[in-house]
Formats: C-alpha cells, sequence, structure tokens
C-alpha cells in the first residue's frame, strides 16, 4: 500500500515488490529475507501543490512498539484491512488506539481483486465492529479491477450497488455533526449546502470520529490508490489546521495543556518518535515539528536540558536514503543525526520556556514474552551491552532488564518473533552471538495483613559501638500501588537524620524478597518509635535496624507471592476450539469468551499465569497444526496457589541460609 501511494503521487517512477525485495519501506536485509515489515519507514509525496509524510508500519502484532510510536507523528491514521482475511485482532487494536488519542481513522480494505465476492459482508462486519460512522467513501466494479467514488462524483452502479445510495448515507452522516450545516441540509438538502460548509463538516466529522472512511483499493494493480490519494489531499485534516495532540507543561497537580500552534515563526516544539542507529551517519533520531522551523545550524535543547546542540545536518528520510534539507517547518517529519542526548519521545525546543514539556505519553503493552541471554563468546560482555542499548532505543516494546543478584540479563519482547529478530539483528548487524534460555518468572511478593516489627541493632567491637532500633508498623496497599513509607516519629525517639537510613534497610527488603527472593510491593511502612545512642548511633545501624524490623513484621503479615496474569487471545480454526479450551484449563486459565472471525476462524480470549506458557508456542503450533497463533499481554498480578508458593519458599531457602 505505501509503494502504490508513492508511485501514484510521483514519489516514484515504478512501484517495488516485497517479494523481489526492492520496495522504499522494507529495506532492510532481515525484512528482504522475511517479505514483511519489521520497522517503520518514511518517506513524502508532493503531489498537487501538497507535501504529504507517509509513515509505513509494520503489521505483525510482535512490532506493535514501532507502530504505536508513529501514533504521535500523524494526524490520520489509516488501518489496512487484507479484503482475504478480514478483521483481525491487530485491526481491532489499532482501532482502539487511534480513537483512544483521538486521531482520525480511515480503513483501507486492500486486495478486493482477489475477494470481490466478499466484501459487501465486509463492509457490515465493518460497520458491526467499528460502528455506524464507518462508510464507503469508492467502490469496486469490475470485480475489482477499478474503483467509482461515491462522494466527489456519485453517479451510477457498483458491484455493490448503486452509487446514489452510499452517497447520501455519507451525507446524512456528514452534515448531523454541525447544527448549521444541518439547517441547511434540512431546508434546502444537499443543494442547500455550500461546498465550503460540507468541506469543514467533513473534516468536523472525520476529527471527532463521526466518520471512518472505508476506502477500497488493489495495491498489486493500482485501483483505488489513487482515488485515496485524491481523497488525502482533499480532505484529511492537515497540521496547519490545529489538530496536533496537547502537549503537557509541568508534572503532577501542576501539569497543564499546552496546545502547539502549527506557526512557522513559533518558538519550536518537535516531538521524536523514532531512533535509528545507522551504521553510516551514526546515532538518527527522528520527529515531527509542531510548532516553528527547524534550520540548519540552529540551536536545539532536549527536554530540560540545558545544553543546547547544534543541528549541523538536518534531514528528510525517503525509505533508506536520508535527504539533506536546509529546514523543516511545521508538519515537517525530519531527522538530525549524532547526537548522544537525544531519545525516544524527547521534546526538542529551542526556548526554555518550552522546559518541562512532554506529550501525553503512548501506552505501549507491556512486552511478557522473555529469555535469559549471554554472550556467546567470553569477552564479548561489553559487545552485548551496547548493542542491546542500541536495540532497545529503537523499540519501545523491547526492554532489557538486568537481575543484580542473579546476574541474569533478560530481553523482552512482544512476541516470539520479535525476540528471534532482535537476536538476529545482535548478530548481523553488531557481530555479538548469544545463548538464551527462559528466564525466571517476575514474581512478587506482598503481605495481606497489617503487622508490627522491631528491632534493636547492637555491636560493639572494642571501641566506637553501633546501636539503632527501630519500632515499625506495615501494611497491604491495593494491588499495582507500589511502596509507601511514612516517617511518624514523635518526640524525637530518632533523629530525622537517621531516617533515610531506615528506609535503606526497608528497601533492600523490597529489592530482594522476603520469603522467595523477589521484590516485594503494594506495601505501606510507618517507623512509629524506636531508641538512638548520641555515640553508637550510626546510619550502619539504623539500615540494619531497619531492614531487621521489615523482616520481622512481614513474617507475622501473612506473606503471599504474586504471579504474573496475562491476557491471552489465540485465534486458530473453529475445529481446535476444544483441543485449545481444554489445553487451556490445564494451565489454570479463565476463559473469558470467543469471538468468531471470518473463514471459520475463533478468538479465544483468557486470563492466564504467564508461567503456565513457557512452551505454549510449541503447544499450539502442534494443536493446530501450525495454523494457530496468540497475542498476550501484561494484565495484573494475583496469589499464586499455595501449593506452588510453599515450592517457591523451599526453592530460596537453601540461597537465603548461604546469604
Amino acid at each position: 500500500m505505501f509503494e502504490a501511494l508513492l508511485h501514484a503521487g510521483g514519489a516514484i517512477q515504478t512501484a517495488g515488490s516485497v517479494e523481489r525485495g526492492t520496495t522504499v519501506s522494507d529495506f532492510d536485509p532481515m525484512e528482504k529475507t522475511r517479505v514483511h515489515s519489521l520497522n517503520t519507514a518514511i518517506a513524502s509525496i508532493d503531489h498537487a501543490g501538497i507535501h504529504i509524510n507517509l509513515i509505513d508500519t509494520p503489521g505483525y502484532a510482535d512490532f506493535r512498539g514501532p507502530t504505536l510510536s508513529a501514533f504521535s507523528a500523524v494526524e490520520t491514521v489509516c488501518i489496512v484491512v487484507n479484503a482475504s482475511l478480514g478483521i483481525e485482532y491487530g485491526t481491532r487494536r489499532m482501532m482502539e488506539v487511534a480513537k483512544a488519542r483521538n486521531l482520525c481513522r480511515v480503513i483501507v480494505v486492500n486486495k478486493i481483486d482477489a475477494e470481490p465476492g466478499k466484501l459487501l459482508t465486509l463492509i457490515e462486519q465493518l460497520r458491526e465492529e467499528f460502528g455506524s460512522e464507518c462508510l464507503p467513501m469508492n467502490l469496486p466494479v469490475d470485480g475489482g479491477k477499478s474503483v467509482v467514488d461515491c462522494f466527489f462524483n456519485p453517479a451510477g452502479d457498483s458491484d455493490l450497488g448503486a452509487i446514489a445510495d452510499r452517497h447520501q448515507k455519507i451525507i446524512d452522516q456528514v452534515v448531523e455533526v454541525n447544527e448549521t450545516v444541518m439547517d441547511h441540509y434540512l431546508e434546502g438538502g444537499e443543494a442547500g449546502v455550500s461546498g465550503s460548509e460540507l468541506h469543514e463538516a467533513f473534516e468536523q466529522s472525520l476529527r471527532e470520529g463521526h466518520l471512518v472512511p472505508i476506502c477500497f483499493v488493489s495495491a498489486r494493480t493500482g485501483a483505488g490508490v489513487k482515488e485515496l490519494l485524491d481523497l488525502t489531499e482533499r480532505l484529511f485534516p492537515n497540521p496547519l489546521e490545529g489538530n496536533s495532540p496537547p502537549f503537557i507543561k509541568g508534572r503532577g497537580d501542576q501539569a497543564e495543556a499546552i496546545i502547539a500552534k502549527p506557526e512557522a515563526k513559533a518558538h519550536v516544539i518537535a516531538d521524536v518518535f523514532k531512533i535509528v542507529n545507522d551504521p553510516f551517519v551514526g546515532k538518527l533520531g527522528v520527529f515531527r515539528i509542531f510548532q516553528g522551523t527547524v534550520k540548519r545550524d540552529t540551536q536545539l535543547l532536549i527536554d530540560d536540558g540545558r545544553k543546547p546542540f547544534k543541528v549541523g545536518h538536518l534531514f528528510k528520510l525517503k525509505g533508506k536514503d536520508h535527504v539533506e534539507i536546509e529546514q523543516a517547518i511545521p508538519g515537517d517529519i525530519a531527522a538530525v543525526a549524532k547526537i548522544d542526548e537525544i531519545h525516544f519521545d524527547a521534546v526538542l525546543h529551542d526556548s526554555h520556556d518550552e522546559d518541562e514539556i512532554h506529550l501525553k505519553p503512548i501506552e505501549f503493552p507491556k512486552p511478557m514474552f522473555g529469555l535469559a541471554i549471554e554472550a556467546a563468546t567470553r569477552g564479548q560482555e561489553q559487545k552485548l551491552s551496547l548493542a542491546l542499548h542500541k536495540l532497545a532505543e529503537e523499540d519501545p516494546g523491547f526492554h532489557v532488564e538486568h537481575n543484580p543478584e542473579l546476574n541474569e540479563t533478560v530481553i523482552r519482547g512482544l512476541g516470539e518473533l520479535h525476540l528471534r529478530v532482535m537476536i538476529e539483528r545482535m548478530k548481523e548487524r553488531y557481530g555479538v552471538e548469544v545463548k538464551s534460555r527462559p528466564p525466571r518468572i517476575a514474581y512478587r511478593e506482598t503481605i495481606a495483613a497489617k503487622a508490627e516489627g522491631h528491632h534493636r541493632h547492637k555491636k560493639q567491637t572494642g571501641g566506637a559501638g553501633q546501636f539503632g532500633e527501630v519500632f515499625l508498623k506495615i501494611e497491604p496497599l491495593e494491588r499495582g500501588t507500589g511502596f509507601e513509607f511514612v516517617d511518624a516519629v514523635k518526640g524525637g525517639t530518632i533523629p530525622g537524620q537517621f531516617m533515610p537510613a531506615i528506609e535503606k534497610g526497608v528497601r533492600q527488603v523490597l529489592l530482594g524478597g522476603a520469603v522467595a527472593g523477589y521484590q516485594l510491593q503494594d506495601v505501606r511502612v510507618i517507623v512509629y518509635d524506636g531508641k538512638y545512642h548520641t555515640v553508637d548511633s550510626k546510619e550502619v545501624a539504623f539500615v540494619a535496624a531497619g531492614k531487621k524490623a521489615f523482616l520481622d513484621a512481614i513474617a507475622k503479615a501473612q506473606p503471599q507471592i504474586l504471579e504474573p496474569i496475562v491476557d491471552l487471545a489465540v485465534t486458530a480454526p473453529e475445529a481446535h476450539m476444544g483441543d485449545i479450551t481444554g489445553g487451556l484449563a490445564a494451565k489454570r486459565a479463565r476463559i473469558n469468551g470467543t469471538d468468531s472471525m471470518r473463514d471459520g476462524e475463533i478468538v479465544i480470549k483468557a486470563q492466564v499465569p504467564l508461567s503456565e506458557l513457557t512452551d505454549y508456542a510449541a503447544e499450539l503450533k502442534g494443536a493446530t497444526a501450525g495454523r494457530g497463533r496468540y497475542d498476550l499481554e501484561f494484565s495484573h498480578y494475583e496469589p499464586v496457589p499455595g501449593n506452588v508458593q510453599r515450592q517457591l519458599v523451599e526453592a530460596y531457602k537453601p540461597h537465603a541460609d548461604e546469604d
């Protein structure tokens, strides 16, 4: 689709082929090998006096990180639906995210020449799934070999019925959004509404989600592509109309919304939505300009930084090519190179008046697939660390964790394929091979009841001694709250200078766990009394006293081990439903329902302990002859069964005894 638009807009002479590896977007060697996108690609069209920036994003759920990153840089999201496959799980997810971020949504139905007989049913399915605001802007004719317009030139028939009927539905939907336009329409019909009124109402409908156009195309033959480009040029909102998302200035209660003004002469406000570590030009920060003009050789600040950097080179991107430009204006997408401090979601600006400004964060899915890795060759640890850092910079859905207690480095991603690709990139791009194995499950510890703890630390070694005594209370917090430390000491029984030491001791337990070696969460610690010695009391004594008093309280507070629960969606042929649900039931899963899909597929939704899914990819492949696939996302933590807790505690005891 990306390639077809570039060709229709005159940006390229000949449309490339994914199969031949000649497209503008899939230029990475791994993309050519796998024959699908792994990264976002950026290019632009200058057509009919209008400059259009296009961002092509991966369709695979495993690469949602780069896809969602692009949502902060655009006004309109075109979600491509394969006419043969219909509404897939990823279609729903992307529609939900775009709607939540108040972006204009357009549904582009591709491959209409391959499945012409299914298109009428698909329209009804789209309207049922996403609302009656989904309306066709064109319709296929001659078996999908071409399309006819339903809005600008509504005449004739299509493979799916009369054009006039579809045109009337669009007009009825659009005029509803504006009372003045509605009055004029009721008085004089469509002839009573001026062209400018209808244009404004159409754009307002798009911005408010009151209209979601359905556009039929065939990227292979080019059918409908020109019509989609015409719609983009004539009706889609543009950056100069003030549709940019609100920025936020300040933090917490002091935060306020700031609307960027798309004025070329205003102070610069730009958001970095993509990082690329290019082997030739170095680290590349790709940004969307919302306000002001970025010029070569000017100075920009990053976030709240005091030290500006010089824009030595300014680039426009066209796939793998970096075209140097002199300036970029509001709405433009540009890039700067070799700025080490730049990072994903950084705000670039040219005045300290814009300090503390940031966009509303995108909610990325929590990466739950994990592998513990280590360098395959001794001595490559530093090289591995650098490679992991660069890969994590580029993909917000890829996280790197290090457990200092186990000396275990864990990479986490959005799927098995995601992690395989990252391991391949480490080898091909950075020359680092790794060994991998399943990681430990990220259990957590908490408490279920209130309790009190006490410890007196007293140590005499001939000279100055150590003394500190702490009384504290603990109580459980709501799941997911974290940790609170409260100083409730009165009368100076513990001087304030020692309170940070007590908190340090408490936090040592939080990090290392109390009963099974896992991080402790959702607990409030209240220090209410204690004693000190004017000579022997030192910070080290109160660190020890705080730690031991906390452990004493936890032992009395019904400690619990929590396990991560994930939302699982399994897509497979309906014939395998019994095998899948039976297998999930054996994994302590809660089945939440099923959705029927086209072509006899179903989606089974469940909540499952992550620990039960270690080998699920292989199991599902075997149960469905390779036709099943699944997607998972972190949901919440909840207590493990009693037998599982006993096993985890027993397994930890030898290590605790060694400590």
